[in-house]
């Protein structure tokens, strides 16, 4: 196997040269790609390469360009994990005043196997759950300031502080092992299903990890997909093999659960930041047309109509 060897700021514009990059200001791309290192901007490159020659950038295609689509998938990652935050931040709060009051605020109480769902093919993940959030309170009982005000004055951490430790990751997997009744109340919050707000969670727990390690967004796809829903259907997305191209497992998926998990004023602030920032990316890319853009992302092309669906 080859070993990668290093190549200078040179060597790596002209490598973006030889794959018909044009490179319109030689000393600011040099500047660009030692501020933010050539590999991930390079990771953008895809839209931009020829079908017939895949190594090969479609002619014209600047640096310009290609930087641009970096730029923006940091725009949209900084707008998305906004607001995947308030929604981690809101079911934290939902799920944790449920259990509270149904179970009690002590954490032999809330986390008695017995309050958890009788399934017996989900008992060794109920039992893996408890333990990850009885390993948060040993780790967090010393070491947030929270939890360690309440360990000291009480005993004790109720689940509406110890949420504020746990992991989205984690709230996601407890929610899908509670009491049928709990989850039919929780989900009832957001007006949907437990078995769709199941996959909603696990699905907003990638993106918000993909977000929080700034990797690529803007053409991510998640191994789970979400139910079909009326904004499929208003939308008249189209289907391929019986299924929506879009909105099942790609960012405008993540559209949709946030369309029923945000408030409307939330949303609409939402969707006005995505439009400005995806006009703002056509007004620099004349290489790749927009809808070829909104394909990558999983957008179809009346996006912005999701925002007039009640």
């Amino acid at each position: 196997m080859r070993a990668k060897v290093f190549k200078t700021l040179d060597e790596q514009i002209q490598i973006l040269k030889e794959k018909g990059l044009v490179i319109e200001d030689y000393e600011e791309t040099k500047e660009l790609l030692l501020r933010e290192n050539y590999f991930f901007i390079s990771g953008y490159r895809h839209m931009f390469l020829c079908q017939n020659k895949p190594k090969r950038f479609i002619e014209g295609t600047t640096f310009d360009e290609l930087y641009a689509v970096f730029t923006f998938d940091r725009a949209l990652r900084n707008i998305m994990f906004k607001n995947i935050l308030i929604v981690e931040n809101n079911i934290k709060s939902i799920m944790s005043y449920r259990l509270s009051k149904q179970y009690g605020s002590k954490e032999k109480d809330y986390l008695d196997i017995k309050n958890f769902t009788p399934d017996v093919l989900k008992e060794r993940q109920v039992h893996d759950i408890l333990n990850k959030m009885k390993r948060q309170i040993r780790i967090n009982s010393k070491q947030h300031s929270a939890t360690m005000h309440y360990i000291n004055h009480y005993g004790y951490i109720p689940l509406w502080i110890l949420v504020k430790v746990l992991s989205f990751g984690i709230i996601a997997e407890l929610y899908s092992v509670l009491k049928d009744e709990d989850q039919q109340d929780i989900a009832q919050f957001y007006k949907t299903t437990p078995e769709s707000l199941i996959v909603y969670l696990s699905i907003l727990s990638n993106f918000r990890n993909l977000c929080a390690h700034e990797d690529i967004l803007y053409n991510h796809r998640t191994q789970k997909v979400i139910p079909d829903t009326k904004y499929h259907k208003v939308l008249h997305i189209e289907k391929q093999d019986d299924m929506y191209i879009y909105g099942k497992n790609d960012l405008f998926a993540v559209l949709i659960i946030l369309r029923q998990m945000l408030t409307n004023e939330q949303f609409i602030d939402m969707i006005g930041e995505i439009s400005y920032e995806i006009d703002l990316l056509d007004g620099k890319v004349d290489t790749v047309p927009l809808t070829s853009i909104l394909s990558c992302i999983g957008f179809p092309e009346n996006w912005r109509n999701i925002d007039d669906i009640e």
